[in-house]
């Protein structure tokens, strides 16, 4: 641990989501929201961070004409040990069947009990596409299927998916996302079938549940790809997405079924099916 971190504190009103969409995008190993204003902390320097972000605000505020009220501040504090810190705040969240809790926590006994120690709010099961994508896989990933998490993340998806019965597949771009999912998988005492850097461009083989928690304009670039890896009568879960994609999601993937829908705040989850 390093004698000091940084300290990023972004306040905003007007593109809050925007900005929280762009800091999950970076890979942020800490992040925490506020209301009107988003903290990320790091041991690494956030300077290019804050100016991306800056940026990003400005061609918003051109863009859709409205003002920018984006303010940052970058400070250099003495560590201490804000990861427990931050930990301390993080609780279980019982999710129907599914119980997600960090290590130090006992274990809840008549219900499915996934362990994530947690870095991302994505992979942590509190965000609430993650929260959404482990109902959807209650209902629709059953025993004996073969499945597939593009973008695992902290790899809390494929972990459900192999306690549900699954043939696990999972994909992260991020090398550190693959060693965690990897780690959390070994915690949780479950297998993946397979697990690899990179995406699903060019995938031969075909899934019988397919689930992306991932940002929309990643879901828009592998969208083909997406629709290629489903088996027929396949489900394809689709989370990660602000509720102004909805209806732009909706048209891209018209040719399969949309069978259900979930707003959780201003985050939009989808289960199509292939017939």
């Amino acid at each position: 641990m390093r004698d000091k971190f940084y300290e990023l504190s972004i306040k905003t009103s007007e593109f809050y989501d925007e900005i929280l969409e762009l800091a999950f995008s970076f890979g942020i190993t800490c992040l925490q929201e506020l209301d009107d204003e988003i903290i990320i902390r790091d041991e690494d320097d956030l300077s290019q961070i804050e100016w991306g972000i800056n940026e990003y605000a400005q061609r918003l505020s051109a863009t859709l004409k409205k003002t920018n009220d984006v303010k940052t501040k970058l400070e250099v504090k003495e560590n201490k040990d804000w990861i427990n810190e931050y930990k301390k705040a993080v609780k279980p969240i019982l999710l129907d069947k599914i119980y997600v809790r960090p290590s130090w926590e006992k274990e809840l006994s008549g219900v499915t009990n996934i362990i994530i120690d947690p870095a991302l709010a994505f992979g942590s099961g509190h965000h609430e596409s993650t929260s959404s994508c482990l109902l959807f896989l209650q209902k629709y990933a059953k025993k004996g299927k073969k499945a597939l998490d593009v973008g695992c993340g902290s790899g809390i998806l494929s972990i459900a998916l192999a306690k549900l019965g699954c043939d696990v597949d999972a994909c992260d771009t991020d090398e550190q996302a693959i060693d965690s999912s990897k780690n959390n998988a070994l915690l949780n005492e479950v297998n993946f079938h397979k697990i690899w850097i990179g995406s699903i461009t060019n995938l031969n083989n075909k899934y019988d549940v397919v689930v992306a928690n991932i940002i929309a304009d990643v879901i828009f670039m592998l969208a083909n790809d997406l629709k290629n890896s489903l088996n027929h009568d396949a489900y394809l879960m689709l989370s990660g997405i602000l509720i102004k994609y909805e209806d732009r999601i909706k048209q891209t993937f018209k040719e399969l079924e949309l069978v259900e829908q979930k707003l959780l705040n201003d985050w939009v989850s989808f289960v199509f099916k292939k017939n």
